[in-house]
């Protein structure tokens, strides 16, 4: 899974309130920018109420997926090819660290007043910045500048209450092919016989379990 995703992803799990979550399902495709380029293989992206799923060719084209609960606040990264799986809290997968440039507010229209609550933005500015037509769809624009000046700006879709665009200093990217409609919730459960690893307390390597 690319550094990109992975910080795309932290970033939903850091901001987004499981009670605010999709209203309606979809999927659709991450595709993320560097330099003004787009990913040869865009990952896709599953969305179900409080449920998230991520599924990534990763290195070497090793398929793996993501599975994010915000109910339970878990993260399960699923290895396909070993039929295991690895379980993190909140914060605790892998290259965990806060991000700013993206939120999910109860209110797609008037935002800036939940972005400006959250613990990483209590001296930001927010401004909304009208609506554009972001992939055919109709978004609502947000710029918002947090206190130590770093710029982000995010389009948000009222139709499935999701950002589908989004921009800041650590890069960007957006959401296409977007397919609204139910998803099987086999999706987001971890699949039968799969074996869980954990991580003995300060040690860095995995065992299975």
């Amino acid at each position: 899974m690319n550094k990109s995703l992975r910080l795309f992803l932290l970033l939903l799990f850091f901001v987004l309130p499981a009670a605010l979550f999709a209203q309606e399902d979809f999927s659709g495709e991450i595709v993320n920018h560097h330099q003004g380029d787009p990913d040869k293989n865009p990952a896709k992206i599953y969305v179900t109420k409080n449920k998230l799923r991520v599924e990534s060719a990763g290195r070497n084209g090793q398929a793996a997926a993501m599975i994010i609960d915000f109910t339970t606040q878990t993260t399960d990264m699923l290895m396909t090819a070993q039929n295991m799986y690895m379980e993190f809290p909140a914060g605790k997968g892998p290259g965990s660290q806060k991000f700013n440039a993206f939120f999910r507010p109860t209110d797609v229209e008037n935002a800036c007043g939940e972005w400006q609550k959250l613990a990483t933005h209590p001296d930001g500015e927010c401004h909304k910045a009208g609506n554009e037509t972001v992939n055919g769809r109709n978004t609502v624009k947000y710029e918002a500048k947090s206190a130590s000046g770093d710029i982000s700006t995010v389009w948000i879709d009222p139709k499935i209450a999701f950002p589908i665009k989004w921009e800041s200093k650590s890069g960007g990217g957006e959401l296409q092919n977007i397919q609204v409609g139910s998803l099987s919730s086999s999706l987001f459960e971890v699949p039968a016989g799969y074996r869980k690893m954990e991580m003995p307390a300060g040690m860095p390597n995995m065992q299975p379990h």
